[in-house]
């Protein structure tokens, strides 16, 4: 049995068109294997930013955290321990500002944590989570896909495989704000896209 990962940052939560994409995939996946799931809605958690107070209750030892410390170091350990685990991560992945969500961002704060995730070698930096698929589900109002103003793309490749989670797949669809027939296209071509990775 595979263990899938599902992390959505849409505001919309379920109506988001990220989130509809990435339970897509998720029916593809469930209806190909035997899957345990774990979802993780980083907008409903309504995840804060990372403060330096959590930052320093990771690096205290364990025996002699306070209360408020256990509390502030858990959201990295869970996250951390989601990832660990997954043999699949699924990102629903919505636009804004042309940039990722912000409590996506929290997220990533939270688990790229140095001798855990990733080490710093004499070579440069290395990251601990291999052999891991992860889907990236983007969903648009316009379109960006091999732009300039594709931020999103990019950046992700850079953060994922910082940590070591390099076999990444891309699913778009692009201009869901710009017109019924324009939103059709995308949703027939992202599904495809689902498909043909899901095969």
């Amino acid at each position: 049995m595979k263990n899938v990962l599902v992390i959505n940052s849409s505001l919309s939560h379920d109506k988001g068109n990220s989130n509809i994409l990435s339970q897509k995939l998720l029916a593809r996946l469930q209806a190909s294997t035997a899957v345990n799931v774990v979802e993780r809605n980083l907008a409903e958690m309504e995840l804060p930013h990372l403060t330096m107070n959590e930052m320093l209750a990771w690096g205290s030892e364990v025996s002699s955290r306070s209360e408020e410390q256990v509390a502030l170091n858990s959201l990295s350990e869970l996250f951390i321990a989601d990832l660990q685990q997954a043999d699949t991560v699924v990102i629903g992945m919505p636009m804004y500002n042309f940039g990722v969500p912000s409590t996506f961002k929290a997220w990533i704060d939270r688990v790229a944590r140095a001798g855990i995730t990733f080490n710093y070698t004499e070579t440069g930096p290395q990251g601990l989570l291999s052999n891991k698929k992860v889907y990236v589900l983007a969903a648009r109002g316009g379109m960006y896909a091999g732009t300039p103003k594709d931020t999103q793309t990019e950046y992700l490749k850079d953060v994922l495989g910082f940590l070591g989670l390099t076999d990444i797949d891309f699913v778009y669809a692009e201009g869901l704000a710009m017109g019924p027939d324009a939103a059709a296209t995308a949703w027939s071509n992202a599904e495809k896209s689902i498909s043909s990775l899901i095969a």
